[in-house]
């Protein structure tokens, strides 16, 4: 079963070394707008980085929660553990929201 939390879960993850969290996103909706501490790996590279985190469990957010919920069952399918946010950082209300002040 795909474990996932809401958006407002995320602040207690932020800086849990068990955990990372990464943007699925394309690198320029990225540069717009992010959760501080989030990486950057688009989906279609996510499969590849993922053996570079070890033992740390990526959770996965997108702009509405689709993308990161597909990129989190191809985890699973591979044999990783992944969570997914439920509404990505549309449904982010927390304080770490960082925008592109340009």
């Amino acid at each position: 079963m795909l474990e996932t939390i809401s958006a407002r879960e995320i602040d207690r993850y932020i800086f849990n070394k068990n955990y990372l969290l990464v943007d699925v996103r394309q690198p320029a909706d990225y540069r717009k707008t992010h959760i501080r501490g989030a990486v950057c790996i688009p989906r279609e590279y996510l499969l590849e980085r993922v053996r570079g985190l070890g033992k740390t469990i990526p959770i996965l957010y997108c702009d509405r929660g689709g993308l990161s919920m597909q990129a989190a069952r191809e985890l699973q399918e591979h044999g990783y553990c992944a969570v997914s946010v439920v509404g990505g950082i549309q449904a982010y209300r927390g304080r770490y929201l960082e925008r592109d002040s340009r």
